[in-house]
């Protein structure tokens, strides 16, 4: 299927989603052409040792935004995988900081690399990260080949 069926598949929960997901514990809450959205509300669990989320966790989110905008826009017999990501952290986020939000679009698509971005915010709209994400579009070998 096109790659924005396949995710709405999963965000309707007919299509069991990512196991990356139920390890950090995030969502994917919207998907359109071109857009993605996943949330998680910060728990200890997420935390570093000095006691914020971890940078892993800003990039695992940041990443799957962008890539699934990406995977929107893929037509059945496509697939893509990230080459590259940079991740700015612009701000601490604690349990206090309550639910954010990953929301990834995409930039430029051609027909052997996408470039998305995504950025990280709080319930208040303010930018606590934001990444950029280069992937590459490969086709699906056939079922048997």
């Amino acid at each position: 299927m096109a790659g924005i069926d396949f995710l709405r598949e999963v965000q309707g929960g007919r299509l069991p989603a990512a196991p990356i997901g139920h390890t950090v514990d995030f969502t994917l809450d919207e998907v359109e052409p071109g857009r993605a959205v996943f949330s998680l509300t910060p728990g200890e669990e997420h935390y570093n040792p000095i006691g914020s989320m971890h940078g892993g966790v800003f990039a695992t989110l940041l990443d799957s935004a962008a890539g699934c905008a990406v995977q929107s826009l893929l037509p059945q017999g496509m697939a893509y995988t990230s080459l590259d990501l940079t991740v700015k952290f612009l701000r601490r986020v604690t349990v206090d900081t309550g639910p954010v939000r990953a929301i990834g679009t995409v930039v430029n698509k051609g027909r052997q690399t996408a470039l998305a971005q995504a950025q990280l915010v709080d319930a208040k709209d303010r930018l606590l990260a934001h990444a950029t994400s280069s992937c590459m579009l490969f086709p699906v070998p056939a079922s048997g080949a």
